[in-house]
């Protein structure tokens, strides 16, 4: 298992000075081999390999003009070409955007690799440099004297503060004691996350706390002259600001989702198309400011680390729109509805709740079949309602992407099964192995 630990780093002038050359020249680097990548491709029709980008890196050493190069090491120089070449590889096979070039006011960024670092007596010697590089150790758990990492990075951010980061191969931790219990959470705007116990966790909004304050940051760097040094502070000053927001939301993600992750063994949460809401341009800025996307990474490796059940069900399951008392399927619900009453059993619901209902239930069903039984839409109602289909009533103006029928169990790198994908069945819609039919293989 892959354990990083992050550490705030002091470094002297000397060292200081040492690697802001070595950032420039992984910048450098960077942006000449994303430059010539772009040539081969436009004018040539082919991909360079990393080897042939690694042959080229040896002869811009030798040339007059880059011969500072070998003036840094080597270790950081390579890795970005790993990394862009890795970064293409992505771009090709869908998985993530187009590289771009890289900018001196961005974080940056040097891999050292275990060639180009050691650890002696508990302090960090870099290449390159002549005395240990000052670093502040947070972790009384662990000994920085006889930790063995297989890469370390340092970085330095847009506000000037400077970190390192040990990324070392641990054991899997022992799983967390069972508790028997499930929860769903159905995440929101008004609030970050309702749960199936009745919980509602109330959204910060960090952003939205700070944005007078930021555009006033921005407005004042925008009036001064680029590239002069009252441009680079009201720049330094509007970073510290954004990073005080960034570090306020990060503290409140992990410390919700671990909460979470201590309460219950299986934890349920929907497939929401992020990317696709931020096209919304009235709600992408609430929306960036949830953070969603970071909250559902923090579950699915704390989830693995304590022997959690995650369950990703299906985003087109329509658990607003179903009673999770006798499964009756509403045709329409508008967004500005929060409560409701179900005309098949005449329970009043919280929008919210209810939704966090069904997604428990669902997640239960899927998560307690065997690996080859996991698809399966309908469970034993509650109730005298008729059955409902888990799909769709009303037929969708543009018919979205199928998932497949069923899939199997998908473990993360701790070994945990990741249920992903799935179209989970309806509360209370009935069973039967006619009706299952339809939705197994």
């Amino acid at each position: 298992m892959r354990t990083a630990y992050k550490c705030r780093a002091y470094p002297d002038p000397e060292q200081a000075a040492i690697l802001g050359r070595t950032f420039g020249c992984v910048r450098l680097v960077w942006n000449k081999a994303l430059a010539e990548r772009h040539r081969a491709w436009r004018s040539e029709g082919r991909r360079i390999s990393y080897k042939e980008a690694d042959a080229a890196l040896t002869a811009w050493k030798k040339t007059e003009e880059l011969a500072f190069l070998s003036e840094v090491s080597y270790a950081p120089l390579q890795q970005v070409l790993r990394h862009q070449y890795a970064a293409f590889a992505a771009f090709f096979a869908g998985r993530a955007r187009h590289p771009r070039f890289k900018n001196r006011a961005s974080r940056q960024t040097a891999h050292y690799t275990r060639s180009a670092f050691r650890i002696k007596d508990g302090e960090l010697w870099l290449a390159k440099t002549t005395a240990p590089l000052p670093l502040v150790w947070s972790f009384d758990e662990v000994d920085l004297a006889a930790l063995n990492p297989t890469r370390v990075v340092v970085s330095r951010d847009p506000d000037g503060r400077w970190y390192v980061t040990f990324a070392v191969d641990t054991d899997v931790p022992a799983p967390m004691p069972a508790i028997g219990h499930a929860i769903g959470i159905d995440l929101g705007v008004k609030d970050f996350a309702v749960t199936s116990d009745g919980d509602r966790i109330a959204n910060p909004r960090h952003l939205e706390k700070k944005q007078r304050s930021l555009a006033r940051y921005q407005r004042r760097m925008n009036r001064k002259q680029p590239g002069s040094n009252n441009r680079h502070k009201a720049r330094t000053k509007f970073a510290r600001a954004s990073r005080k927001v960034r570090d306020a939301r990060a503290d409140f993600l992990h410390r919700t989702s671990s909460n979470l992750v201590r309460r219950a063994d299986v934890i349920v949460i929907e497939d929401l198309a992020v990317a696709n809401m931020m096209r919304n341009h009235r709600l992408a800025r609430a929306i960036s400011d949830c953070g969603w996307g970071e909250f559902r990474r923090q579950l699915e490796y704390k989830a693995g680390r304590a022997g959690r059940v995650l369950v990703v069900i299906d985003r087109w399951f329509p658990s607003s729109k179903t009673c999770s008392a006798c499964g009756h399927l509403l045709e329409t619900l508008s967004l500005s509805t929060r409560h409701w009453t179900c005309p098949g059993c005449r329970t009043r619901h919280d929008r919210d709740i209810n939704a966090a209902k069904n997604i428990v239930a669902a997640g239960r069903a899927v998560a307690g079949q065997a690996p080859g039984e996991v698809c399966g839409a309908d469970v034993g109602r509650q109730g005298i309602s008729p059955p409902q289909s888990a799909r769709k009533q009303k037929r969708p103006r543009r018919k979205p992407r199928e998932s497949p029928p069923c899939e199997g169990r998908e473990s993360n790198q701790y070994g945990t099964p990741i249920l992903r994908h799935f179209r989970p069945p309806v509360p209370g819609s009935g069973g039967g192995a006619a009706r299952r039919s339809r939705y197994t293989t």
